[in-house]
């Protein structure tokens, strides 16, 4: 417990150091690779009160725990301790005004996954509260409806700490259950997480919103949802696309076999095209084969191949924010060999120089 009660105060002390650095503005891309998370609410996913807010934890137990996330949404704000200060938290906002802008956002950054926490002003407000479960349905409907492979988490709502508050927050919390269930039923990808069990009001620094440790009490509810469902956290496969070329990766001929190179071609969305960025840190093709660099070579032009995977360093890859793939093993790039931008062009590894056959972007 002493340990415990150590790292949140150096949490908190980390959480006031950093707001000042990085506060509200305009969403910028930090993340490059990962998979597509947006954090959707009110001020708590924004992080009153500690600029950040659950995102903090969250962040930090995904990175430890080998995943790669791209946080996304239009809103931008924590401290220098959060590696992707993306979110759609919006303060003051009831369920009406999050589902009146849902689907532009969803259309905008194309989550794999959402984590929805909304309706704590539907209560404060005392905004037609009968109404609140059918407004929070017809939200997850649009949101399911716009993104239907993605894996939506809806939170039951924190507690608040005013009694009379907190009953019209269990009224409400009792219908998400049933709501869930029938989405479920439906064939949707939705999931209930029980928010409001994680903390009690002596969580809460104002009565509404979470303390460090609250905060980070949630972060570890989201965590832990994420990964009971191993879909939420594992993209569902993209392109990767030159930059100077326009062009995907693909595998040429759409072959399977071990040692097939690996080129530029025309975008087509065909499965040879479609890549998984793993929590290891590999790009995936047809499920079970690897980007590798050809007999695990360290040298410029040494063959980019796929092959069964196999754990080893030469089909590991870091995914960067300035647009390189890089070999964990030879610390080259991915690169389009002689600047090409043919068809056929095919892909190597190289020193990095800066120059755009190096970036890609995957979409």
């Amino acid at each position: 417990m002493k340990k415990m009660r150590t790292w949140l105060a150096a949490l908190a002390l980390a959480v006031l150091a950093g707001a000042a650095l990085t506060t509200g503005g305009s969403a910028a891309a930090e993340s490059n690779g990962g998979v597509r998370v947006m954090p959707l609410g009110d001020s708590i996913t924004e992080g009153t009160q500690v600029p950040g807010g659950y995102r903090i934890g969250l962040w930090q137990r995904l990175a430890a725990g080998g995943y790669r996330v791209d946080f996304v949404g239009s809103q931008f704000n924590g401290p220098s301790g959060l590696g992707d200060h993306d979110h759609e938290g919006h303060p003051g906002w009831r369920i009406d005004q999050i589902d009146a802008n849902i689907v532009g956002w969803l259309r905008t950054y194309t989550p794999h996954t959402v984590l929805l926490h909304i309706g704590t002003n539907d209560v404060l407000q005392n905004f037609n509260l009968s109404g609140a479960p059918a407004r929070l349905s017809t939200l997850v409907d649009h949101i399911t409806a716009t993104v239907p492979t993605a894996e939506v988490f809806v939170a039951t709502i924190i507690p608040l700490a005013n009694s009379g508050q907190e009953a019209n927050v269990r009224t409400f919390n009792a219908t998400i259950p049933g709501m869930v269930q029938s989405k479920v039923n439906a064939g949707k990808h939705v999931h209930l997480v029980d928010m409001h069990s994680a903390l009690t009001a002596a969580d809460l620094t104002d009565g509404i919103h979470p303390t460090a440790a609250g905060y980070d009490k949630m972060a570890a509810t989201w965590y832990a949802a994420l990964r009971s469902v191993p879909g939420s956290l594992a993209d569902a496969g993209r392109q990767i696309v030159g930059t100077q070329s326009g062009r995907c990766a693909d595998v040429t001929g759409v072959a399977t076999a071990n040692g097939t190179p690996v080129q530029l071609w025309d975008c087509n969305s065909q499965a040879n095209q479609s890549w998984t960025y793993t929590a290891s840190r590999q790009l995936t093709v047809y499920g079970t084969k690897c980007l590798d660099a050809s007999g695990q070579g360290t040298g410029n032009g040494t063959a980019v191949v796929i092959w069964d995977c196999t754990g080893q360093t030469s089909q590991q890859w870091n995914v960067n924010a300035n647009g390189t793939i890089t070999g964990v093993q030879s610390g080259l790039c991915l690169d389009a060999n002689g600047r090409g931008t043919a068809n056929g062009t095919r892909l190597i590894l190289w020193t990095c120089n800066g120059q755009t056959n190096q970036q890609w972007t995957l979409r």
